[in-house]
């Protein structure tokens, strides 16, 4: 690890823009602290042995990509994206196909399948035995040949959605696909509470066009013709009796304007021509498509990335979503992913600004630009809409050699709290809390040092594309570097109760994409982080903090050996009344639910 210079540019630039953002002088609480003496900063730059800056969090394990996988950093046809999870198993996007790792060992996950099957960008998803991979290059092949789709049209390309089944996690099998005309940049499963025979798919496409020779229906006119393919999103039906016979069952016009019907509805915001930072917005001036949807349907709702909007989406009836809401930003160049948080009130949308693959959080570069935009979900008269509340990017300043902007993450359950994950590319690993949506706070941190390798001075596209918690650790697709393991460390930030708590917390399976309502259980480490959270926040000090510990400690050993229950409740009882704190505080609640849990 290596400190040098203080960046002090970083922050007199961060708090003399604070006053100049169109959202409010409030909005870089997070960035207007200090990035003085960052140990980022100034790290040693590397392949494999680049220089590495920590708090809170390490890595346990690094596999670089292999075999069919590996090529050099800025290679497009072997680049890692995102990732799905299923038991004991991370799967590992690529542009060439996908990979599995075994990962019941965190800190020695081994590679146990890789599946050549080209075609980019290679996002993945699960549901049971079920892989889903988005395809959108024209290489793509029907038949996952690696020789390409030559021509303007040809009956062998594949571009939209694969299916896999992967009941044999060793011997993948390609059962079926849609075919969509802008094929599949990033797909999201949607599942409907009342209908467990089917799953859905919304599709989102950013490439061109194809041909209606290859593909019918598929047109390429402006918003007045007939059906454009423009303006609308796939929604996939997938019986799980038989996946094979998957199909698009409906194109909302998501983006129309509700009083016209105009397709082409939604507005890039601005009025504008170009981005502060003097680019373009993309596209302009209308939004077209989705970049990423990500659905909660246990409350109904999903939350549109969507170009030049955020959007909040109705989502009762799976096939035929209906948009509630859609903000801009003028600081925004591209709505390119969301994460709601556990209650579902509250979304964090990000920007790629630079299209992930330029220097995005150099000193120069503005707080707000290629950002974390967080939103609080509210009940109107209108219905639910979304209200802005602030930005949040990363404190430290990333050379010109690191592309590095606001990319993929997921919430961590830690009890009481809303914590995300999310990756940067180059600039690593961010890990913040935004329980209070107008003050994120970053809580732990880990970057390496810029890639310099094959062009020592020049920017070696890599960095991690996502990063998401998945049964008490952090998985990372890294770019270049391959797949990495890491684990949360105790902070003043992040306890070791509150790092348990979150541990106990199961899946059987995780799409970032698709999120679930999570529950702690009642358990000693969900109350002892309530404990933690109250001594941090103050609540809980001195003589009562240490008996409240004292109890919540004598209670465990008394359950763990031959103790009467009746024995185990007295010392709960006794923390919750040491404590001082009225009925309904988190830290009462919690004990009153482990006494329950234990009686």
């Amino acid at each position: 690890m290596k400190t040098t210079r203080p960046s002090a540019r970083w922050r007199s630039r961060t708090l003399a823009l604070a006053g100049a953002i169109l959202l409010g002088a409030s909005l870089l609480t997070a960035n207007a602290a200090s990035a003085q003496n960052d140990p980022r900063e100034g790290l040693e730059p590397g392949y494999f042995d680049a220089g590495v800056a920590a708090s809170g969090i390490e890595v346990l394990a690094n596999l670089p990509r292999s075999g069919p996988f590996d090529a050099n950093p800025g290679n497009f046809g072997f680049v890692n994206s995102d990732l799905a999870f299923t038991g004991d198993h991370a799967i590992v996007g690529n542009f060439n196909g996908f990979q599995i790792y075994d990962v019941s060992d965190p800190a020695a996950p081994q590679l146990r399948t890789q599946v050549v099957c080209p075609g980019g960008q290679g996002d993945v998803s699960v549901y049971g035995d079920l892989l889903f991979m988005s395809v959108e290059e024209t290489r793509g092949r029907i038949d996952c040949g690696t020789q390409g789709a030559s021509g303007a049209v040809n009956p062998e390309r594949f571009r939209g959605v694969r299916i896999f089944d992967i009941s044999d996690l060793d011997n993948p099998v390609q059962i079926g696909g849609v075919q969509t005309c802008k094929g599949s940049h990033t797909h999201t499963l949607v599942t409907d509470p009342d209908d467990p025979a089917n799953i859905y798919v919304y599709n989102s496409g950013t490439s061109s066009i194809r041909p209606a020779a290859e593909l019918a229906d598929c047109n390429n006119g402006g918003a007045t013709t007939e059906n454009p393919t423009h303006w609308r999103i796939d929604v996939i039906k997938v019986p799980l009796a038989d996946p094979a016979s998957a199909a698009i069952v409906s194109q909302p016009r998501i983006f129309a304007d509700p009083v016209t019907g105009a397709v082409n509805g939604l507005q890039n915001g601005p009025t504008q021509p170009t981005h502060p930072s003097g680019g373009a917005y993309s596209p302009s001036p209308n939004t077209t498509t989705c970049h990423d949807i990500t659905a909660y349907p246990e409350i109904g709702l999903a939350a549109g990335a969507c170009q030049g909007n955020g959007i909040l989406l109705d989502i009762s009836d799976p096939a035929n979503p209906v948009r509630l809401d859609a903000v801009a930003d003028v600081n925004y160049s591209y709505w390119h992913s969301a994460t709601f948080n556990n209650d579902g009130t509250k979304v964090v949308f990000t920007d790629e600004w630079g299209g992930g693959t330029s220097a995005r959080c150099r000193v120069t570069d503005a707080p707000e630009w290629g950002a974390d935009a967080l939103f609080d979900i509210v009940d109107t008269p209108d219905g639910k809409k979304l209200e802005f509340r602030s930005y949040y990017k990363i404190p430290a300043a990333q050379t010109t050699q690191e592309n590095c902007v606001a990319h993929n993450g997921s919430i961590v359950p830690v009890p009481g709290r809303d914590i995300m994950v999310q990756a940067w590319y180059q600039g690593g690993v961010s890990v913040i809390d935004f329980t209070d949506t107008a003050n994120p706070v970053e809580i732990a941190y880990l970057d390496r040092g810029p890639i310099d390798f094959p062009n020592p001075t020049g920017l070696n596209l890599g960095g991690y594309w996502s990063t998401y918690w998945y049964n008490g650790n952090v998985l990372g697709s890294e770019i270049a570097r391959g797949f990495d393991t890491l684990a949360f460390t105790p902070t003043a930030m992040l306890s070791a109760n509150e790092i348990a708590a979150a541990a106990e917390v199961r899946m059987d399976e995780f799409n970032a994409q698709l999120q679930s309502k999570i529950v702690n259980q009642p358990s000693f480490a969900v109350t002892r982080s309530f404990v933690d959270q109250a001594e941090r926040d103050g609540s809980l000090a001195g003589k009562a903090l240490t008996e409240v510990r004292k109890h919540v400690d004598q209670a465990e050993k008394l359950a763990a050996g031959p103790a009467n229950s009746r024995a185990v409740q007295a010392q709960l009882d006794n923390a919750a009344r040491k404590s001082g704190l009225p009925a309904d505080s988190a830290v009462v609640q919690a004990i009153k639910a482990l006494a329950a849990a234990l009686s």
